[in-house]
């Protein structure tokens, strides 16, 4: 049984300026979605689902559907503010949907199999599909809660243009995920790594791994995403910028003992474009491993 990739794309990029999933990055025109999907395919994934919004709807049909219906089965399903429990209403102020948990739990009806979660807009490396294909190669229903993760160097994982926030992992012996604990304004600093904490800069550990919105799943994740977020919405209805993250949900999974996460290290280079002057980075960054023969010039040619 192969792999699914869901592949959140429904953002609308307000500190980027312009939807971002959709920036055209490589030197044939892709996308940083191409090259998720690029590895995704040759790492062993069967099929790729988009979770978008309806205003991006007709832009995701043009630019992938058709170019990709050949190589990989393709599907979507649209995360849209009103997809809520029956019964529940929600401020008129809400302008964007319930965030990444939300997200995923759209996905509901068209996943049975194990899947690789990811954001649109990161570029992970082959390795990290690989590793993750390969820990569900041969899973059965015995493994229902058995999920994971894959960890970057926090040092592989910083923009030169702004902080950023990162979920800093803590392990066991066994690199099996104890928490994530979510960490703002994080940069690079004479010393350092360091993020900010109630206004003071705090050194991170050399080599500390970092969750960048990689999850490997079950379909079980399901089941628990449904009950999580009906307590959350019943509390947060009425908050125009509460959000259902991925990892809040992962941590009180861990926490009382329902599922096991394993953290598959990865040595890879991250890049992602948090903000626009990120852009040049990230199509550097693409240059430098086509260079390397890593990727072809023209991805699907």
């Amino acid at each position: 049984m192969k792999p699914t990739l869901l592949i959140l794309a429904a953002g609308l990029g307000s500190r980027y300026g312009s939807l971002k999933q959709l920036d055209r990055i490589g030197p044939s025109g892709e996308t940083i979605i191409d090259y998720s999907i690029y590895d995704a395919i040759r790492t062993g994934f069967g099929k790729v689902i988009f979770v978008i919004n309806k205003k991006t709807e007709p832009d995701f049909k043009e630019v992938f559907i058709d170019k990709l219906k050949d190589r990989i089965e393709i599907d979507y399903v649209l995360q849209e503010i009103d997809k809520i429990p029956a019964g529940i209403t929600y401020t008129p102020e809400r302008k964007k949907p319930w965030g990444t948990g939300h997200a995923i739990l759209m996905a509901a009806g068209k996943i049975h199999e194990p899947f690789a979660m990811i954001n649109a807009d990161d570029f992970y490396g082959q390795s990290a599909y690989r590793s993750v294909a390969a820990y569900y190669k041969g899973w059965t229903t015995g493994r229902e809660n058995d999920y994971s993760m894959v960890g970057y160097d926090i040092n592989n994982c910083l923009s030169d243009n702004g902080t950023v926030s990162r979920g800093v992992c803590v392990a066991d012996s066994e690199d099996k995920l104890i928490e994530v604990i979510e960490r703002t304004q994080i940069r690079k600093v004479k010393n350092g790594i360091a993020f900010i904490e109630n206004g003071q800069e705090v050194l991170i550990p050399e080599g500390t791994l970092v969750s960048m919105n990689f999850w490997g799943f079950t379909p079980s994740i399901f089941g628990h995403l449904e009950k999580g977020f009906h307590d959350f919405i019943v509390k947060n209805a009425q908050d125009p910028k509460a959000e259902y993250y991925i990892p809040f949900v992962v941590n009180e999974l861990v926490k009382s003992g329902t599922v096991d996460v394993s953290i598959l290290k990865s040595s890879s280079k991250w890049y992602g474009m948090t903000y626009r002057e990120d852009r040049d980075d990230v199509a550097a960054g693409i240059l430098e491993l086509i260079a390397k023969g890593e990727y072809p010039q023209d991805l699907w040619k």
